[in-house]
């Protein structure tokens, strides 16, 4: 792909930004090179090596979901000032 005037323009317009001529001739020069670049990373024989997200392995570190106390539903409401069914009795907030 060749970077050109129109597609830095068109770049431009996407991003909502203006540059001055200065800013396009180099951001066209950068691009390019950038895509030189990675023409130049696809020429490299990869046959055999696994893509990696990162750098070293990473493992996600999990525990055992397991319930430790159960519900103690008379202790919590022991300290409401207003029980009704099991449940806290609050003021109305909404008429």
């Amino acid at each position: 792909m060749q970077i050109d005037r129109d597609l830095v323009m068109y770049l431009e317009k996407l991003g909502r930004i203006e540059l001055s001529e200065e800013q396009r001739t180099a951001s066209e020069k950068d691009l390019q090179d950038i895509l030189t670049y990675i023409d130049t990373l696809n020429e490299l024989n990869t046959d055999g090596v696994e893509p990696a997200s990162h750098s070293f392995p990473v493992a996600n570190v999990m525990r055992r979901d397991e319930v430790t106390n159960a519900p103690q539903v008379e202790a919590i409401l022991s300290n409401a000032p207003e029980q009704k069914d099991g449940c806290f009795v609050v003021p109305k907030t909404v008429e």
